[in-house]
């Protein structure tokens, strides 16, 4: 086969489908995010998603499975221990991560707050899982009385820490996100993510701005970005996915402010001409709907993304692969507000198909790594086994 000249990679954060063969060891059992959410809205209305054979992957409510889906169409397990973003997103570009960050359920240690304190001058309140809005209007009007940072999880490895831009100026807000950086560092605290959550407004009306910045690890080995970007290759990231991988094998950044700006600057990036891929993480569905246990929203998200389908499949050439995946669960149903242990769908599409079919079941997210390494002819991660092969 010919090549691809351009594969775009979009990650639906969040959306799972169905729980993992392990989702006990995660306390698990019984999610379905998909599902669930389409239960919940009587029935998803995707027409582009179904005709790319969404439903053919796992029947979803609304959606009818297609005799002849126009893509190839399955599921991928994840293989690493973790069921967060970093984890899931560094093991699509052919990472194993076999030690699971830390999380910290009960809130961070009294030591690792006492440190953020003295080396920043600010007080901190909060210091629990919670939602990212909802404990800013719970603790909004004291951060403003006595300027103290909120500091939060959301009992995933991350440290977030929310501030009014009119208290806290940004510098100092990733200053502040700086000091946690290289404190959680420390194996003792060791976190995937520290986020800076700058918001405004008044009690009562407080909105989370779009000035959001992540402070990531540093991959714990090469990924198929270093070695597509060591080729020569174009590796565009778009949304936050330069911040997950720390900027490590990113060609170019660009930031999104939301799915809706998101899927704008993809279709651009799509209509482009460049060589190597593109990877989008669409981050609402996770961080608006999925944590704060939103189904509806959920659902009319995922609709609005299928509504803006067609706006990039009609770009494509020949020459692009485009693939549609996620990186963990985030069941919106289900207890807490923690992400779910659950398959993630996986949709293959390019013009030059003439109609798609069934990829077995991938056993790791790394497949897609393979695949696109095999495409560029360059290094193999070693995890991962390629379906280039099965796209005719």
């Amino acid at each position: 086969m010919k090549p691809f000249k351009k594969i775009h990679v979009v990650v639906m954060d969040s959306v799972g489908i169905g729980e993992a063969p392990d989702a006990e060891k995660f306390g698990d059992v019984g999610s379905d995010t998909l599902g669930h959410i389409a239960e919940e809205m009587n029935g998803l209305t995707m027409p582009n998603m179904e005709q790319l054979g969404l439903s053919n992957i796992r029947e979803i409510k609304g959606i009818a499975k297609v005799d002849q889906p126009k893509a190839y169409y399955g599921m991928m397990q994840e293989a690493s221990v973790g069921k967060d973003t970093m984890t899931g997103h560094w093991e699509i570009m052919g990472l194993n991560i076999d030690k699971p960050f830390k999380v910290y359920p009960n809130g961070f240690p009294a030591e690792l707050i006492e440190k953020l304190e003295a080396k920043t001058g600010r007080k901190v309140i909060g210091n629990k899982p919670a939602s990212g809005t909802g404990i800013i209007e719970e603790l909004g009007k004291e951060h403003m009385e006595t300027g103290a940072i909120i500091v939060y999880t959301s009992a995933d490895p991350v440290l977030q820490i929310a501030a009014h831009e009119e208290i806290v100026p940004l510098d100092e807000l990733y200053k502040i996100c700086e000091i946690a950086r290289e404190l959680t560092l420390e194996p003792e605290f060791l976190v995937g993510r520290v986020i800076a959550r700058p918001f405004i407004g008044t009690p009562g009306n407080f909105t989370r701005t779009s000035n959001r910045h992540d402070y990531a690890l540093k991959p714990f080995g090469r990924t198929t970005m270093n070695e597509l970007k060591d080729a020569g290759r174009d590796v565009i990231a778009i949304g936050k996915i330069s911040d997950i991988f720390n900027g490590e094998g990113v060609t170019e950044a660009i930031r999104t402010k939301n799915n809706t700006d998101g899927m704008d600057r993809f279709a651009e990036v799509v209509r482009r001409e460049f060589h190597g891929i593109s990877f989008l993480n669409l981050v609402d569905f996770d961080a608006n709907f999925g944590h704060r246990r939103d189904p509806i929203g959920y659902g009319r998200a995922l609709e609005e993304f299928d509504e803006r389908l067609p706006e990039v499949l009609s770009a494509l050439a020949d020459d692009d692969l485009l693939m549609i995946t996620a990186d963990h669960g985030n069941d919106p149903t289900f207890p807490g507000t923690d992400h779910t242990r659950e398959y993630v769908p996986l949709i293959v599409y390019s013009p030059r198909f003439e109609r798609g079919n069934e990829l077995p079941l991938r056993e790791t997210f790394a497949d897609i790594a393979a695949t696109i390494a095999e495409n560029f002819n360059v290094s193999v991660p070693p995890f991962g086994t390629s379906f280039l092969s099965s796209l005719k």
